[in-house]
């Protein structure tokens, strides 16, 4: 068993949990919950697992700890005999790596500093320091992410291609942020949202908020970050 720590309804835990589902492997993980709305994230038990403070984290067999998305994502898919959503060719990698920087910092890394710094964020507990300006900012830099996607989505099916990948999950993290934090992408763009309506109806993206829910989250009123 690996051990995952995240909060369940978070917009990058999402990237790992959607991973986890795609590739079959929900039975093979422990989550345990780290709540983001009280900072157990920034205290040194946490950071003694990841210096960042980020979440999710991977706990592999041999203790180790992996943060990042990408990190976790790249190792999950190596356990099975052919790599499903880093890519299999040369090619295929570096595009899926590629796109999935891309997304993170034209889209998905801007809303959460839109987040942080334009809004109430996790409260003032958590929020020590916010530039509202460089927040609006960053909003408006995830607003010119979605139009460029936009752009390759009107040539290709999926974010870095003919297949889905982590670069896909990353941009579906996206519009889980955006919809917690109230930030509509322009109904024009309409192949950005032809394709996230074909996301939405993949299983892995449909439930990942269920896989393993704490009990004490299902009838939490605060946002779901």
């Amino acid at each position: 068993m690996l051990m995952i720590y995240d909060w369940h309804a978070g917009p990058y835990p999402s990237r790992v949990r959607i991973a986890v589902a795609e590739l079959g492997l929900t039975s093979h993980i422990n989550f345990t919950s780290v709540d983001l709305w009280t900072g157990e994230h920034k205290r040194p038990d946490f950071l003694a697992k990841n210096y960042s403070g980020t979440l999710p984290v991977l706990q592999i067999e041999d203790g180790t700890y992996l943060g990042e998305c990408t990190a976790i994502t790249q190792y999950l898919d190596a356990l099975g005999d052919t790599p499903r959503l880093t890519g299999t060719t040369p090619r295929d990698q570096g595009m899926i790596h590629m796109m999935t920087k891309r997304a993170e910092i034209e889209f998905l890394d801007a809303i959460s500093v839109y987040f942080h710094h334009a809004t109430a964020g996790l409260g003032p507990d958590v929020e020590l320091y916010q530039n509202a300006e460089w927040g609006l900012r960053m909003r408006d830099k995830a607003l010119r992410g979605a139009r460029y996607f936009d752009g390759v989505l009107k040539d290709q099916p999926y974010v870095a291609g003919n297949a889905f990948s982590m670069a896909d999950i990353t941009v579906i993290a996206g519009f889980v942020f955006a919809k917690i934090v109230g930030l509509q992408i322009p109904t024009e763009l309409v192949s950005i949202h032809a394709w996230h309506a074909r996301m939405l109806e993949r299983p892995s993206v449909q439930h990942w908020k269920e896989m393993h829910l704490p009990s004490e989250a299902t009838n939490s009123s605060r946002p779901a970050v």
